[in-house]
């Protein structure tokens, strides 16, 4: 259920629980104790002073041993709490008609099934007195005196649950910098350090307020670490572009002789090698946190997966041979074109080095993804020979190449498939990849938002 749910994960509700528990347990232990100490102490005390003040209400009811209805009204008068009932050969008389018996049938089975009064059940000789002349004077509690309990009870509640509601209501206010403290650590993760987080003056130098400060020192650490990190980057960038772009130039400029040309297009190979990696480690920083920015705009991924297939045509004719099944009727979520060129890019091209002597071509599959169909999910498959299962976890991260000659021939540093996964994320997708049989199967799902 939700409420349980929301129990289990919320401090302020397990606080507010743990108080009105509390609460709870010292109104019954108290009433309880206080009972059960009146009610062990009814045979040693309060029977013997109630004995004794029954036998001087009936002496002032009968001073001259015949009771005198006068008298037994000034008592009830002048003690509104207490019944008088005097039945004999000379005066019958009962100062509240609707009780019957001392106490009446109703207070008489109160009393026999609460015990609030001990173990005797028997009241008459506590609460009768037989005069001179043979009357039988009856004590008892009005009504009342007990119709008001509920009341109490009911006013005793609402006082518990007011307690109760004051003290959530504290609880809540004492609490509520973790809601600002939670929201600055969310705007951190997401790269945003421009607004720390903020407390009220009287909560900046309690338990909270010092967390806040920390956590705030703690973002201003990572967001100097991520600018010298980006700054590092670009420089190196920088400084490398700079000599490649010479390089190749003066490669170029080598003649163009028989003996030279072998030379030639090889040092051009490891130059447009060297440039694209750093073209990729520049992309994968810039994609590996939650800060990225994409420039989004409404794509159709099937003429997006084609234009890809083209241009890879123009340097690798076996491209030509992919097989796109496109979904009719798709959905045009909002996209980076140019990272997810990229992520089509690296995962085609992945899958043609890997599976050249395949009998089957590469296949790209592009289906609706998501409840209500408004998300896309691209599938890359190859017939090659695949990959170790126990590799498969690993194929994602930076750097990382299988042990098996499907990577060790066909060259690659390992960041295509770690730029698709962070290009994926990026966009709130996921990346998955599996044994085929044959071959390997990527599945990235881009979400409509």
């Amino acid at each position: 259920m939700s409420w349980l749910r929301r129990l289990r994960h919320s401090i302020k509700l397990r606080l507010l629980a743990v108080f009105l528990l509390l609460a709870l347990s010292v109104a019954f232990i108290f009433i309880g104790g206080a009972q059960k100490a009146f009610s062990l102490g009814w045979r040693d005390a309060a029977r013997p002073l109630l004995m004794d003040y029954v036998s001087r209400l009936a002496d002032d009811v009968a001073p001259t041993g015949t009771p005198e209805v006068a008298r037994a009204q000034a008592i009830v008068a002048r003690l509104p709490v207490i019944t008088i009932d005097i039945s004999g050969p000379r005066v019958n008389w009962r100062s509240h008609a609707e009780a019957d018996g001392p106490r009446g049938p109703r207070q008489r089975q109160r009393d026999d099934n609460r015990h609030d009064w001990g173990d005797d059940r028997d009241w008459d000789p506590l609460l009768q007195r037989t005069s001179a002349d043979g009357h039988t004077i009856g004590f008892g509690l009005n009504d009342t005196a007990f119709e008001r309990r509920p009341r109490f009870l009911g006013l005793a509640l609402a006082a518990l649950l007011l307690m109760t509601g004051l003290a959530g209501w504290y609880v809540h206010r004492l609490l509520r910098p973790l809601d600002d403290i939670r929201a600055g650590a969310m705007r951190f993760g997401a790269g945003e350090f421009g607004q720390p987080i903020t407390l009220p003056a009287s909560r900046r130098h309690d338990e909270l307020g010092e967390l806040a400060t920390t956590i705030n020192t703690m973002g201003h650490d990572i967001h100097q670490m991520l600018e010298a990190q980006r700054a590092l980057l670009l420089a190196i960038s920088h400084e490398l572009r700079s000599p490649l772009t010479r390089a190749r130039l003066n490669t170029e400029l080598l003649p163009d002789s028989a003996e030279l040309a072998p030379q030639r297009e090889a040092l051009l190979r490891d130059l447009a090698e060297m440039a694209r990696l750093i073209s990729d480690l520049l992309e994968s920083e810039r994609l590996a946190g939650r800060h990225a920015a994409l420039h989004r705009e409404p794509t159709d991924a099937g003429a997006l997966a084609q234009e890809v297939i083209d241009e890879l045509a123009t340097s690798q004719p076996s491209a030509q041979q992919i097989r796109l099944h496109a979904a009719p009727h798709l959905p045009l979520p909002p996209l980076d074109r140019i990272r997810v060129k990229l992520l089509l890019r690296n995962l085609l091209g992945n899958a043609l080095r890997h599976s050249a002597e395949a009998p089957l071509p590469v296949e790209l599959h592009i289906r609706r993804h998501g409840e209500a169909g408004q998300g896309i999910e691209l599938e890359v498959r190859d017939h090659g020979p695949g990959v170790p299962e126990d590799q498969l976890p690993h194929l994602a991260q930076a750097f990382f190449r299988p042990d098996t000659a499907r990577t060790r021939n066909a060259g690659g540093v390992g960041l295509g498939l770690y730029l698709c996964r962070l290009v994926a994320q990026a966009h709130g997708g996921t990346f998955a990849v599996r044994n085929a049989k044959p071959g390997l199967a990527v599945t990235v799902t881009l979400p409509p938002g």
